[in-house]
């Protein structure tokens, strides 16, 4: 069986002639990571997404057809950037454009996996919500002010749908992996081969020289083995790529967690079979006694304002510290009638720090707007003509590469909910619709 990879993530782009290259011969199965955590949490908690629509519209108007045409289901993961439902809408409605501006049909499934505060919550009374970090305890009240909140669903979503023998798959937020484990899995490949092809498939050509994200990459799928090679001629898979593309996003080496179990690398195989092409084989795969799906919940933490600028003083650079313990006193002495300490917080972020410059963006955020955009102007003047020991010029602090100076930035989002939760079934927090496109 041969799966396709498009490429790293929805709206990357890829190589059209590698995309043909593909299709030359026969494809089972079409897949592509449309989202990620990596962005942070603004996009989920927006609703709007990190990828560009009218990329994200070039990388489908050229595969979707293609898939119709070979009858290769089209599986989508973490529609729109982050998996909301209002990212999945978002992507529905590109697709709905092409298709009829191709004049396309095909069935569409689509699996929401929003949840509610109310379901979180009860997880965290049951105990069955799980902390990932010593550092993010789960928080009541959190919980409570979370804006947005969704589940990263696993396998058994996709292979109900493909069990209805849709066309095009999209789903909200779910595991990089499920896209392309669950077709191996339903067709009755080993779950171990198939979900350590899935790690490695999922980011595109990044398991090849030269790496790309950007690039087409393809799977063959065997009883006892798989095999990776990708699309483009001008790269090759290698033992060293692949086997290293393994552990990216892992703690241990040996094994890969999932909702459905666990697949234990400890006797996985790679051997080059030819200059282009790795094969894999070996690796197996443990179910687990509990299953748990992660939860990613956030809520609107203010309202930032910025203001980016370079020091170009060696003096000034030398006694920053200074500076910003005076700024921010000053900024505290200035507002103290006007509003509380904890109405905003203060940030000064910096690169270089070489004698010759320094970057620094004065971040600020505030329970408004305004108070944002009131407090940065307050440190951005003061900052630019503090005084300290030693300083011989009468001029700025600050050389400002913009005009204006102050970028209002908007709503600030963190995460109020990391965590996993036990579930009876890892279909519990997936709705599933089926529509004739």
């Amino acid at each position: 069986m041969k799966i396709v990879a498009l490429n790293g993530l929805l709206g990357y782009g890829y190589s059209e002639e590698a995309l043909n290259i593909a299709f030359s011969e026969k494809v089972d199965y079409i897949g592509v990571d449309a989202g990620s955590t990596d962005p942070g949490p603004y996009y989920l908690g927006s609703g709007k997404s990190f990828t560009d629509r009218g990329a994200v519209k070039r990388d489908l108007s050229l595969a979707l057809p293609k898939a119709l045409e070979h009858k290769a289901p089209f599986i989508i993961g973490t529609a729109g950037g982050a998996g909301s439902s209002e990212h999945v809408e978002w992507l529905k409605e590109i697709l709905l454009e092409i298709a009829k501006e191709k004049n396309l049909h095909f069935k569409l499934g689509t699996v929401l996996s929003d949840v509610s505060t109310e379901y979180v919550l009860e997880k965290f009374d049951s105990g069955k919500l799980i902390d990932m970090s010593s550092e993010f305890s789960a928080n009541k009240s959190t919980i409570k002010e979370s804006a947005r909140i969704v589940s990263q669903i696993g396998i058994a979503p996709i292979i109900e749908l493909l069990k209805k023998d849709v066309d095009i798959i999209v789903c909200g937020r779910a595991c990089d992996t499920a896209i392309y484990a669950a077709p191996c899995i339903y067709e009755g490949y080993k779950h171990g081969l198939a979900f350590h092809m899935a790690k490695i498939m999922e980011c595109g050509a990044m398991c090849s020289e030269p790496v790309a994200a950007a690039d087409v990459m393809q799977a063959y799928m065997y009883d006892d083995c798989f095999e990776l090679r990708p699309a483009n001629p001008i790269r090759k898979c290698t033992v060293d790529r692949v086997a290293a593309h393994t552990l990216y996003e892992q703690s241990n080496p040996y094994l890969i967690f999932e909702p459905d179990g666990v697949c234990d690398l400890t006797n996985s195989r790679f051997e080059q079979i030819d200059e282009r092409t790795v094969r894999v084989s070996g690796s197996v795969f443990h179910e687990a006694e509990e299953k748990t799906l992660k939860i990613e919940g956030v809520r609107c933490a203010g309202y930032r304002t910025i203001s980016p600028a370079t020091i170009y003083d060696p003096k000034t650079i030398e006694n920053f510290d200074f500076i910003t313990d005076a700024v921010t006193e000053f900024v505290k002495e200035n507002t103290k009638k006007t509003m509380s300490d904890d109405s905003y917080k203060i940030f000064f972020k910096t690169s270089g720090g070489k004698e010759s410059s320094m970057g620094v963006i004065i971040d600020v955020v505030g329970k408004t707007q305004e108070i944002a955009d009131t407090v940065c102007a307050l440190v951005r003047s003061r900052m630019l003509h503090c005084d300290y020991e030693g300083r011989k010029s009468t001029a700025g602090n600050l050389a400002f590469p913009f005009s204006p100076s102050d970028i209002h930035v908007g709503e600030v989002y963190e995460f109020s909910v990391f965590h996993l939760a036990k579930v009876d079934s890892l279909m519990e927090t997936a709705e599933i619709m089926i529509e004739e496109v």
